[in-house]
């Protein structure tokens, strides 16, 4: 089955209003190049530039994220942003679940889940991040991790809202320390959750969702990963704040 390249920026939290905006703007024509068919190109600007990024990337190729969700609609929720406040700023995307989420902010399986219905119930694409830490890793427990993670993150969730889910993989081992799965291993891990999404919803469904890799894609490594048959984008950290390192990474992934 031929699934669509996503490349996704994560920019956690860099980048003010007018620094994002100048970003957008010299990656528009470096990647103008790149056909709606062939590739979802996505920025995932923090909060605050959200506004400014979306104003500038109209008329483009290049689609507007968040980094995360709430799944209340409105109420005593301090420092959260709703499902209509997103809207309301032309986001499309939303990324649940950033192992940076898991470790630092008290993110779980059951909040992934209740994030990841609002995305859906409010039309997004939610972008559902799974990961092992090293320990798991070095363990044996990655697929025991992963399978709790996805059997959690995507409970309740109908063969219809999980063909408009995308799953990034983060080995948190690799996540910003220059240390990447080598295309085997990363194949082999992208193997495994493609397995299990196919026993959860059918072979029909599993077969079709795209399944990023977020463990330190860079532009030297984005053609070997992205050729690999489970491995259909990547979810990127560092190299999407250069727009020059962004665009090489998003060009040589589609020569995978």
């Amino acid at each position: 089955m031929s699934r669509k390249v996503i490349i996704a920026g994560n920019w956690k939290m860099n980048k003010t209003a007018a620094e994002g905006k100048a970003l957008v703007e010299a990656l528009k024509g470096l990647v103008a190049d790149v056909p709606a068919d062939k590739a979802d190109i996505v920025v995932c600007p923090p909060f605050t530039t959200i506004a400014a990024v979306g104003e500038a990337i109209k008329g483009s190729n290049i689609k507007l994220g968040a980094q995360n969700i709430h799944w209340a609609a409105n109420g005593a929720f301090t420092g959260e942003i709703s499902a209509d406040m997103l809207k309301e700023l032309g986001v499309e995307y939303v990324i649940i679940g950033h192992s940076e989420r898991r470790q630092y902010f008290g993110e779980t399986d059951e909040t992934v889940n209740k994030r990841v219905k609002a995305a859906l119930a409010a039309g997004f694409t939610p972008i559902v991040c799974v990961g092992e830490m090293l320990e798991d890793r070095e363990s044996g427990k990655t697929e025991k991790v992963l399978f709790t993670q996805l059997e959690g993150g995507l409970a309740g969730l109908s063969k219809e809202e999980m063909a408009k889910v995308v799953i990034a993989y983060e080995p948190v081992w690799a996540i910003g320390t220059g240390k990447t799965a080598t295309p085997e291993v990363a194949e082999e891990t992208h193997n495994f959750i493609r397995m299990t999404l196919n026993d959860m919803f059918g072979r029909e469904i599993g077969e079709g969702v795209r399944i990023q890799y977020g463990g330190s894609m860079k532009a030297e490594n984005a053609k070997e990963l992205v050729a690999q048959r489970n491995i259909d984008g990547g979810l990127i950290g560092g190299a999407a704040l250069v727009a020059e390192s962004f665009s090489k990474l998003i060009h040589n992934a589609l020569l995978g």
